[in-house]
């Protein structure tokens, strides 16, 4: 059907070498689903251990997911506060590290069964 996964792509970090085009994964002994041998100077590793921060540091140096600042706004004679969301001058988080390593989505093997 469609090829929208990243094994399409060439992206498959646990790949195996034996895997010669007939199946899935590397068969382990007993029919098992056995971890792949890293090939090539680069190994892949089934653990995720940083991933990119979804916050922003605004001009102050301050840490949030979103920023507003607070307007007043005269309608009718009546003064009103209103919220203001900024969105210029925000500073990305960049790459956070994990407290405890995830397993990568890709990664090939059932962990549990019920």
């Amino acid at each position: 059907m469609g090829a929208s996964g990243s094994k399409s792509r060439g992206l498959w970090p646990f790949a195996s070498s034996a895997a010669g085009g007939g199946g899935g994964g590397a068969e382990g002994p007993g029919g098992q689903q056995a971890l792949a041998r890293p090939r090539g100077a680069r190994a892949a590793t089934p653990f995720v251990f940083t991933r990119r921060g979804s916050m922003y540091y605004d001009e102050d140096g301050d840490l949030a997911h979103e920023f507003y600042e607070e307007t007043i706004v005269t309608k009718n004679g009546r003064k009103r506060a209103k919220l203001k969301r900024i969105h210029k001058n925000l500073i990305p988080q960049g790459i956070v590290k994990l407290e405890h390593p995830r397993i990568h989505v890709d990664f090939p093997v059932i962990i549990c069964e019920v």
